[in-house]
């Protein structure tokens, strides 16, 4: 079987990593031929894709392809994979899945409750417009081609590398205080579980949350992550958005909880890391 990922970032290159465990024959794209060169050589076949240009190897490893995930950030313009490649996914012969990466900034502010994917998605950034824009351009391009389209929302992404430890450690965590904030969480590695199940069962039309079982106070993350490594935590700092850039004032601007319900009765999915504390005992015991 044939995967083509399209924007191999952080989360992606997880999802390339367990697929090609799985014995899928996968190929990546990023923007530069030096980093393409740098993951060719550590054995994952990396083209180069700027969101313009297509070269034929990409096109052809489009053509073959089985599967094809989208991991692209938007530029000025939208999705610059939706705008360059749309025609050539919706004639590619053996295509029987695309994911696209989103993200669950879409719901906007739901003052704390409880949402599923049932919720209205009312996004109040910029960015988060875009992306539920995208999104609908998504499933539109799966109803005119008959592929099926799954449309993936993540929560806030942690794992080997980029965890409350490493923030600790590099001096960059906070513990801002904010009264009934909350925000959900994924591990990089329950990522890649969640899309391999999907490769299993493809669902057209499908948009699934990505977020492990326990939405959480993130001051209460950031002092477990300090106990875990023996640091002293920061001090607490009382939430004023005045301080803050307009993105993080954004971020905080959101509370939520949001549910993975659907995930597991339709993908049958179990979470590896459900919830903070045994993903970050796990990272700190193996020093990531």
């Amino acid at each position: 079987m044939k995967l083509v990922i399209l924007g191999l970032g952080y989360s992606a290159g997880f999802f390339a990593r367990a697929a090609l465990a799985q014995g899928w024959e996968v190929t990546g794209t990023v923007r530069s031929a030096e980093k393409a060169a740098s993951l060719s050589r550590d054995g994952l076949r990396t083209l180069v894709f700027g969101g313009f240009a297509v070269s034929s190897p990409l096109a052809a490893a489009l053509a073959e392809a089985d599967a094809v995930l989208v991991s692209v950030q938007p530029d000025e313009e939208g999705d610059p994979v939706l705008r360059t490649l749309a025609d050539k996914l919706a004639t590619a012969a053996n295509l029987r899945w695309i994911g696209y990466l989103s993200t669950i900034g879409v719901y906007g502010d739901h003052g704390g409750a409880w949402i599923d994917e049932t919720a209205e998605a009312r996004p109040t950034s910029r960015r988060s417009r875009q992306r539920l824009d995208i999104e609908q351009g998504w499933l539109a391009l799966g109803e005119r081609s008959g592929k099926p389209v799954q449309i993936f929302r993540l929560s806030g992404i942690y794992g080997p590398g980029r965890n409350a430890i490493t923030k600790l450690r590099a001096g960059t965590a906070n513990r801002l205080i904010k009264p009934g904030q909350v925000f959900n969480r994924i591990h990089v590695d329950d990522i890649a579980g969640v899309l391999l199940a999907s490769l299993g069962k493809p669902q057209a039309g499908a948009i699934y949350n990505v977020t492990d079982d326990e939405p959480a106070p993130p001051q209460d993350v950031i002092s477990f992550a300090a106990e875990l490594a023996g640091l002293a935590p920061p001090p607490e700092t009382p939430f004023d958005p005045a301080k803050l850039s307009p993105m993080a004032a954004s971020f905080y601007g959101e509370n939520k909880r949001v549910s993975n319900a659907l995930l597991k009765r339709e993908l049958g999915y179990s979470f590896r890391y459900p919830e903070y504390r045994q993903a970050l005992r796990d990272l700190a015991a193996n020093g990531e």
